[in-house]
């Protein structure tokens, strides 16, 4: 399966490249290149770090991966590649893809301009982060009563 997508997008599907495409798909924690690394490192030891940013960098320019820029610390990486928007905790530092309609798409044409990509990045508290507060929000009323 990753072999043909490798073909379909004009790359050899070298080993180091098929290992990177297989962990991103169906991830959806949005790794860094450092994280994705240390994944496809414990599967394969003899992978070096240049190698897994050269295959990033060849899956993004052909499109096979989408490179989020959503924090300045790190990039990002995941193999849905269809636009759509991500939320980013500012607590807890988990990126999600959320639910929400996106009238605009790449080859579309805004007041004369070509649209290439497009990037909806919403931050914001997630609902396990402002659960964990109520939580202990509630823990703490429980105490200053008792």
């Amino acid at each position: 399966m990753y072999v043909e997508k490798l073909r379909e997008f004009g790359l050899t599907p070298t080993t180091q490249r098929l290992a990177v495409l297989e962990y991103l798909d169906g991830n959806r924690s949005h790794p860094t290149a450092d994280e994705i690394y240390q994944a496809v490192h414990a599967r394969y030891p003899t992978i070096v770090k240049a190698t897994v940013y050269n295959a990033l960098a060849a899956l993004k320019k052909v499109g096979a991966v989408q490179e989020l820029t959503i924090e300045r610390e790190a990039a990002r990486y995941e193999s849905n590649t269809c636009p759509h928007p991500h939320f980013l905790c500012r607590v807890c530092g988990k990126l999600y893809d959320v639910n929400l309609p996106c009238a605009i798409r790449p080859g579309d044409e805004i007041e004369g301009h070509q649209v290439e990509s497009v990037h909806t990045y919403i931050y914001g508290v997630c609902s396990a982060c402002r659960n964990q507060v109520k939580t202990t929000n509630h823990s703490k009323s429980e105490e200053d009563n008792a």
